[in-house]
């Protein structure tokens, strides 16, 4: 079965949302072994790859480094080796100069590591196995865009030659952090990307939702609790909480650093909000104290769709509650989506909140292969 026989074949469909965080993507590649591993084990099959079971990947800037090599078939383990190599090589600091009059990092590093991955896959190619859209934000018409594979999708023809490579870096060219990325896009155009965490999208699981069910996306998927599962993975989660005094004596550029993360979080909660208040989820999370986790509500007859979030919470009781109390002494620098000597711990914490959740009850048996 080729791509477009696969996406347009009637019956249950599963999407996967890889959201985006910077260094602390290493989280999500915990969950991913465990998900992995209990799949293989259902299916009876040892070998079975994410691919196989989601028929649409999609990830904003880290998150769609981990998509597109899903969505070319490597397992969760060696995405995961290729991840950890990757943030020792790329999260490396440039000279203080650089830092102040340039980007802290040298783009260079992630372009040479994304070719020795992807080489020439371009979007277009039967390299890539199932369904994928990568999250990216185009800065000079400050549109967001979602770089979809599907060969009936209204701009493909358009996007079928674009390197993977090169979207999966648009897509992870967050400001200050990296340069942005220009790419022809056709019609005489050239576009410049920056990081698709700037856009409603960092977590992609409402937009997976839409385009997957949306008719100007072509895909036309039934929507329903047997019908339709999304599993969305974050990269840690954490309740701020600042002093008034911090707060009023903040400058130009604290607000010029503090902004673009509270508008992420928000836009975050607000994805997580609409979709438990249309689907029927085994994993709820408490939006605030006024709504709670929305068990008592349902904003439509029936749920549109079963949906799965899992994220980690890094603070002192989430970390003690995982047995990891030794890195609480490291939480601030954890937290950081920079610093590239974290992600083996982070890499642990994903593993170990992964340990505590019971996928085989959370996966129904109706979206089974």
């Amino acid at each position: 079965m080729n791509l477009l026989e696969r996406l347009k074949t009637k019956g249950a469909k599963r999407i996967l949302a890889l959201d985006g965080g910077g260094i602390r993507g290493a989280l999500t590649l915990g969950y991913l072994e465990k998900i992995e591993q209990v799949l293989r084990e259902r299916h009876g099959n040892p070998n079975l790859k994410l691919c196989e079971y989601f028929d649409l990947i999609g990830g904003t800037s880290t998150g769609s480094i981990i998509a597109a090599g899903l969505a070319i078939g490597m397992s969760a383990s060696e995405v995961k080796k290729m991840y950890l190599e990757l943030g020792d090589e790329v999260f490396s600091k440039n000279s203080f100069l650089r830092r102040w009059i340039q980007s802290s990092f040298d783009a260079e590093s992630l372009r040479a590591k994304l070719k020795e991955v992807f080489g020439e896959i371009t979007l277009g190619s039967d390299k890539i196995k199932t369904g994928l859209c990568i999250v990216a934000k185009r800065a000079d018409t400050d549109s967001t865009w979602y770089l979809l594979n599907h060969p009936e999708g209204k701009y493909y023809k358009h996007n079928e030659g674009m390197l993977l490579r090169r979207a999966i870096r648009a897509s992870t060219a967050a400001p200050t952090y990296f340069d942005p990325e220009e790419i022809d896009v056709g019609f005489g155009q050239i576009g410049v990307f920056v990081d698709g965490g700037m856009s409603m999208a960092n977590n992609p699981a409402l937009a997976l939702f839409l385009i997957a069910t949306l008719k100007g996306y072509n895909f036309n998927w039934a929507t329903g609790e047997d019908n339709l599962l999304v599993v969305s993975i974050g990269t840690g989660v954490w309740n701020d909480r600042n002093g008034v005094d911090a707060i009023t004596g903040y400058n130009k550029l604290n607000w010029a650093n503090r902004v673009p993360s509270m508008i992420m979080n928000d836009a975050s909660w607000h994805n997580q909000l609409i979709l438990q208040s249309i689907s029927k989820t085994k994993t709820p999370w408490a939006i605030d104290g006024e709504i709670g986790d929305l068990s008592g509500d349902l904003l439509t007859p029936t749920p549109l769709l079963t949906y799965l979030r899992y994220n980690a919470w890094l603070d002192t009781n989430g970390l003690q509650k995982l047995g990891l109390g030794e890195m609480v002494e490291n939480l601030d620098s954890l937290r950081e989506m920079s610093n590239g000597e974290n992600a083996g711990d982070l890499a642990k914490i994903g593993e170990a909140a992964a340990e505590r959740q019971d996928f085989d009850e959370h996966f129904p048996d109706v979206f089974k292969i």
